[in-house]
Parts: C-alpha cells; structure tokens; sequence
C-alpha cells in the first residue's frame, strides 16, 4: 500500500530532513508516526501527498511510483488519498455540507450522488444534523470532524493525519481517534502524524518513530 525505500531528503545547506528511510504499510492498518517537532513527520507526510519528492530513494504507494506521476495521472491519484490537518482548513462562508462536498464537485460527481456521499460521512462522524450549519457555530471538536468527513467522503484507500488532535482536550482527541479506528477497520491505510504521547499510548497500533530525520524504530530491516 506504501512503501517508502532508502528515502532521503536533502535541503540547502546540508539540511537533511529524512535520513534512509524505509518501510511498508498495509491495507487496512492504523499507523502513528511520532516524534519531537522538526523530526520530519511533515516531510514525510508531504511525499506521500506528494508535494514533496525524495533527493535519494523511491516512495511508492498502490503500485505507484509517485516520482513518476504527471499530468492527469497526479490528481488522479491524489484523489485516492484523505488529509486531515490540525487546522482543519474549513471555508468560514460555505456550509458544512459545502466544505464536506468540495474533494466531490472537484471529481466531478452528480448532484446526487454528492449528496448521498456527503451526507454518509457526515453521519459516520455524527454531524448529519449539521449539514446547513456554518463552521463558526460549530465546536472545535465538530469543526475537525467536519474535516474528517471532507477527508474520507471520497472513500480514500489512503488517509493521511497531520496533528488531527493537537487543538483538541482529551475526550475530543478520543473521539477522532476513534473514527479513524473505525476507517482502517473498513480497509483503509491510515497514518497518523502526532507528539502526543499520552494519546498515541491509549491504543495498540504500530509506530514509526523519527528522530532528526532517522526512523527509530517501526520500520523494517
């Protein structure tokens, strides 16, 4: 599902982001990627996206060379994956249902089937109700749900996490990390990017842990 291979990334100056890395993630899976801030996760993260190509080695996601995609190809694939920032990076002036819907007008869906699709994710993440709200009368926990929903309402094989509960109390962190359980349950390749230990502690999934660029641990031989 992702492969990276010997990747290294190199910046001016003798900066090195990541440091030969190499691992694999499988369908199905959930994944936490830990380490201090500037450890590289968001570098990593990036290449997957891919906004960001490796100086040395290969990243490789659904048989996918991603160095090699061009034209139409790159939002093609682009459009198999979810991303869901801290932020969240939801349009103050469209509606809940506008923000979940717009990974859809993108692709071209009907107006129909927009609609079931936006409406089936938001009620996996419990916002169905909230379809017409605006994101200002929202809470910050259903904000990042909204995100959430945005993320996984193209059904994505790969879904990409960037600090999703860094804005977040406990009990709301609990409840994101929750969905995401329940998404790679369903098949999905999800990968979590957080410095919060005492969460990613609470459950038992695999952990690809940087430091300085160098994976600790988590990766393979």
């Amino acid at each position: 599902m992702i492969e990276f291979d010997h990747v290294s990334k190199h910046y001016g100056r003798g900066q090195d982001a990541l440091r030969d890395i190499s691992f694999e993630l499988e369908r199905g899976g959930l994944t936490f990627l830990i380490g201090h801030s500037g450890a590289g996760k968001s570098t990593l993260l990036r290449m997957i996206m891919p906004t960001e190509h490796p100086s040395k080695g290969k990243v490789v996601v659904n048989g996918h060379d991603l160095k090699s995609l061009s034209g139409r190809k790159l939002p093609q694939y682009r459009r198999s994956l979810g991303v869901v920032f801290q932020d969240h990076q939801l349009l103050a002036d469209r509606t809940v249902f506008d923000n979940v819907a717009l990974p859809l007008r993108v692709s071209g869906f009907s107006h129909r089937d927009m609609g079931r699709r936006v409406r089936a994710a938001l009620d996996k993440v419990g916002l169905l109700g909230k379809e017409r709200a605006m994101p200002g009368m929202l809470s910050a926990g259903e904000r990042q749900r909204v995100g959430v929903a945005r993320a996984v309402v193209n059904r994505p094989s790969v879904i990409l996490a960037d600090e999703p509960t860094g804005n977040l109390d406990p009990a709301l962190s609990g409840e994101i990390m929750d969905l995401f359980e329940q998404f790679s349950q369903m098949g999905a390749c999800v990968l979590i990017a957080s410095h919060d230990l005492a969460l990613v502690a609470r459950y038992q999934h695999r952990l690809l842990s940087l430091d300085r660029g160098c994976l600790l641990s988590g990766g393979d031989a």
